[in-house]
């Protein structure tokens, strides 16, 4: 234990008698560019959205979509500097056309072996455009069992 104090004191003592060089400091850009920008159309998981982005200096200005759950797409314009801050604009489009992998086609009801295919129920297709989408309910959470507490009598 006391060579791990005299080490310690030894190297504070290096350090503070400039001995031992400091680390470089990082070197920063004092006038940053960059522009980018993505877009994901997945119409398997109905996953729309996009985003841009452009910076000259200390002003960044960019904007993105999502889809929402709604069946709405949002669009987030937003510009951001020293003097203003960050300030965005939220506007809320509603889709005239969903993806057909948003909607959920109900179940067709298959009659018995033995029935006559008259006897079967028709169901009507779920209609490929929709305003709102459709969605199934979410199964009930699984719940352990209660165990008693040691710390209660």
């Amino acid at each position: 234990m006391d060579t791990k104090i005299v080490v310690f004191t030894c190297f504070v003592g290096a350090v503070t008698a400039g001995v031992l060089a400091p680390l470089p400091a990082a070197r920063l850009d004092p006038f940053p560019q960059y522009s980018y920008g993505y877009d994901v159309q997945d119409a398997l998981t109905g996953d729309y959205k996009g985003h841009q982005e452009h910076r000259n200096g200390d002003l960044v200005t960019g904007s993105y979509t999502v889809v929402d759950p709604d069946g709405t797409r949002r669009i987030v314009d937003y510009a951001a500097d020293p003097l203003n801050g960050f300030n965005a604009v939220v506007r809320r489009e509603p889709l005239l056309v969903t993806s057909p992998a948003r909607v959920v086609a109900p179940a067709p009801v298959l009659a018995p072996a033995s029935a006559p295919l008259a006897a079967a129920p028709l169901v009507a297709p779920a209609p490929l455009y929709s305003r709102a989408p459709v969605f199934a309910p979410a199964p009930a959470p699984l719940l352990a069992p209660r165990l008693p507490s040691p710390y209660f009598f």
